[in-house]
């Protein structure tokens, strides 16, 4: 599979493939949980981090043979917001819709904890999201992605950042050159996100 920009055209593949990867995911799915059981406000809510993501065009991508996204990398430049404010207020207001007051609550609460210990001294590429599609897990095509994705920001001389909120995703991460350099539990579950830093090239 080869990687590729994602086109403003290829957001709802990316979309179906983030939410199938995250629905389970230890910080997200608790999070994002909805009063009644449903799923149907999940693709509504990543399609907006994705949307926000493809116009400064660093989000990429290998397809699958039957038009999914087999693997995506959602990447932000430096400088770059995940989402404009009518985006922002946009994504509040579904995830009121969708989960109790006090989700809700605790769901803004998750959202100042990432952007606390986001750093902003050094200007770096942001890992939003990685999430491969759950017919082409087990392959490596996700580690493969990453890397290719790294190789490109090495040859530009920028460092990379990401929130790990999975811990059996960290050892991936460290693979890839990154390391721990700070974390916290998430205030729904107590589930841990460990904060990674990738220098130019990799960490020793």
């Amino acid at each position: 599979m080869e990687t590729r920009v994602a086109e403003p055209s290829d957001a709802a593949a990316i979309t179906t493939t983030i939410a199938l990867a995250f629905r389970d995911d230890p910080v997200w799915g608790p999070a994002l949980a909805s009063a009644d059981g449903g799923t149907a406000h999940l693709e509504p809510f990543w399609r907006f981090f994705v949307d926000g993501a493809i116009p400064h065009g660093a989000v990429h991508l290998q397809d699958g043979p039957a038009g999914e996204a087999a693997t995506v990398a959602v990447w932000l430049p430096p400088g770059v917001d995940e989402l404009t404010e009518d985006q922002e207020a946009a994504v509040d207001a579904l995830v009121a819709r969708s989960v109790t007051p006090e989700r809700f609550a605790d769901y803004q609460r998750l959202w100042e904890l990432f952007e606390r210990t986001h750093p902003h001294e050094t200007p770096h590429m942001y890992l939003s999201l990685l999430a491969t599609h759950p017919d082409h897990r087990g392959r490596g095509v996700g580690q493969r992605l990453l890397a290719e994705t790294l190789r490109t920001f090495d040859a530009e001389g920028l460092p990379a950042y990401l929130e790990s909120t999975n811990p059996a995703n960290d050892h991936r991460y460290e693979r890839a050159g990154f390391r721990a350099v700070g974390g916290f539990r998430s205030v729904i579950d107590g589930a841990a996100v460990t904060t990674m830093w990738r220098d130019r090239g990799g960490s020793a």
